[in-house]
Order: structure tokens, then sequence, then C-alpha cells
């Protein structure tokens, strides 16, 4: 039997409070069953020197495909292998493409925590039929309710093609700027524009699309990673993108009061209204065999009601143990948690007409 202990991030602990041990420990989990067969067992909070750690065990070393499994959950510092005491670093190499800088320069009211973002792309991408391919940089992303794009933001940093849909000019003006610039102050060659998308003669919304290279050598190559923001309501998001183009949909829901959610011209603190209504429609985007997760506030909203909801649109709602580990209080109007399901790979998708963002 092997012994490994992670230390958590100072951020996430600092963020979570007492809760950052058992997001930790759902995230492991869930993780651990994707990748690493189930091997994972006894999870414990553990006081290393005063330390406090995340420990765990395998019956067997974990091999360097695990450990690269490992390495990129969203409240890992550094992980040790245990024994006789003594704490033996391992070595991580993470998925992260850029620095962090991307992720954690924007402030603004009402942005998603990197952290919890980072996790809630993590567990989603664990639901789609094959979560390796998160490893190997295959899965394209979607953030239909994008605000200034932190889920975009976050998969760039893993090398994912994202995309995402905003109704608010500001957010989308303000993330199109963002990422121009970050993109100029950081040397990074790339091709971005701004267009009004039209079709028969009347405006749809508009588009920020943008190109992007890892590095000069692969830009060179012809290797981009595809950004691309809509300015749009996200019930219209099949007018801008083909139908079974994204296999991952990760959303964090509107919270009510400040930011509430807006279904046919109606604000309600529930985001049912907002879910019911864009879901058709976003489900029809996905790939069968693809993973929705979506972040919501419970106080204002069941868990039965989202995993009915999704299920009433043929997906397969993860409802394990672990999955039930991610309630969290974020303040004292907002407890989170989070819901992830799969369309079953056998199942087809309708595809309707030409789109005006082709598959790539």
């Amino acid at each position: 039997m092997r012994t490994y202990g992670m230390l958590l991030l100072p951020s996430h602990n600092r963020v979570y409070a007492r809760a950052s041990v058992d997001l930790a420990r759902a995230e492991l989990l869930v993780t651990g069953d994707a990748l690493l067969g189930g091997r994972i067992r006894d999870v414990a909070e553990t006081a290393l020197a005063g330390v406090p750690y995340v420990t765990f065990a395998t019956e067997k070393p974990l091999t360097e495909g695990e450990v690269a499994a490992l390495a990129n959950l969203s409240s890992l510092y550094a992980l040790f292998e245990i024994e006789d005491g003594r704490l033996a670093p391992v070595e991580l190499t993470r998925l992260d493409t850029f620095g962090s800088e991307l992720i954690t320069i924007q402030k603004y009211a009402g942005k998603t925590n990197e952290d919890f973002t980072k996790l809630l792309l993590n567990v989603t991408a664990m639901a789609c039929a094959d979560p390796e391919r998160l490893l190997r940089r295959e899965l394209r992303v979607l953030d239909p309710l994008c605000g200034r794009g932190t889920t975009l933001n976050q998969a760039v940093m893993y090398g994912l093609d994202a995309a995402g849909v905003e109704r608010d000019g500001k957010s989308f003006d303000a993330y199109a700027a963002f990422l121009r610039q970050w993109l100029k102050n950081s040397r990074i060659k790339h091709r971005a524009q701004t267009t009004t998308v039209r079709r028969d003669r009347r405006s749809l919304g508009r588009r920020f699309h943008c190109e992007l290279g890892a590095t000069k050598e692969a830009y060179k190559r012809g290797e981009s990673i595809d950004v691309t923001m809509v300015n749009a309501d996200t019930a219209a998001s099949g007018d801008f993108f083909r139908s079974a183009s994204f296999d991952l949909i990760v959303t964090d829901a509107p919270y009510g009061v400040q930011h509430g959610a807006t279904a046919r011209a109606q604000v309600s603190r529930s985001p049912m209204p907002l879910l019911t209504s864009a879901l058709p429609v976003w489900a029809r985007l996905l790939r069968p065999g693809g993973a929705i997760g979506i972040a919501w506030n419970t106080l204002v909203a069941r868990r039965s009601e989202l995993a009915s909801l999704l299920a009433d649109h043929g997906f397969e709602v993860a409802d394990s143990e672990a999955h039930q580990g991610f309630r969290h209080r974020v303040d004292q109007a907002i407890v989170r948690d989070l819901v992830v399901a799969r369309l079953p790979a056998g199942r087809g998708r309708a595809v309707g007409p030409a789109a005006t963002d082709r598959d790539r």
C-alpha cells in the first residue's frame, strides 16, 4: 500500500475555508474513478508536522500517467509520497499552457472564483465518454452563459478550443479587449477580429473570434487554439454553432438577486426558467458522449429539479457519493453546488440548418 499527501493551494483554503478539504476530496475521488480505475481509497485530512494535507492511498505506486491525471486538480499545490513519516515530492506535469495571469488578472464583481471554474471544468470532463481526452487536449468547450470569459480562459489555459455566449454587450466588449491586450502583452502569435453575424439581411449578434498559438512554432505550423465569444441570447446559441460540435458544456448559472436569470424577458431568482428554455438548444450542440456541468445556487433551486430537467432531455446524471460532495457556502445568500451529466454515446442528434460557426 502506498500513501500520498496533497498540499492544497493557499488560495483554495482561503476562499473556501472549511469546505476546501471536502471539495478537494470530492474532485480527487471523481478523477480517480474516471482516470485511475477507482484505485484511490482512504481519503482523509491529515496533519503532518502541523500542516494539513489531504491524504489518500493506492495499492500500487502511482504511474506517470496517473500522476499526470491528478496534476490538474483544482486544489493541488504539491503532491508527496509519504513513507515512514517522510515526504518525497512527486514531480507534476500540468496541462497549463500559459501563465496564471490569464486566469487571475481579470477582477470584476460577480466573477466566478478561478479555483471553482477549474474544478467545474475538470469534473465535467471526467463525466464524458472518454475523459482521457482532456489530457490529450482534444475536448472542445462551450460556456453558454460565459460572462467575461473565466471558463474560456481556463479552457485556453489547458490548450482547448473554447466558445462562449453572453448577452451583455459590456461583458462581451470587456472580454474581447482583455484577450487582445493579454495576447499583445504576452507576445503570443494570434489573429483576432470582431464581426457582426448576419443571416437573411438581419443581424443575429456580434462575434469575437481569435486563433492563437501555444508557441510561435505551433502557430507557424497552423496549430492554433480557437476562441470564440458571441454577443447574443443563450437560447439563440444554435444560430451560431453547428449541432453536435462541442464535447463539454460548462456553465455557472445566474445566482439570482444581483445576477438574475432571464428567460423570455422575465427575471427570476431561480435559474430554472432559463435552463428550461435553453437546455434543449444546448443539448443539440453537444456531441454524443459529451458532458454538461452546471453550477447553481441551491437556495433558489433544488438539485432534484436540475437532475430531472437533464434526464428529461436524455442526459445520464452522475450521482455518485463523490458527485454529491461539492455543495459549499459562498456567502450568506449563496450555497453553491454542481451537477454533471453525460449525453449517451449512442444517442444521436438531428443536425439543424448550417450555422455560422463551423465545427473545426
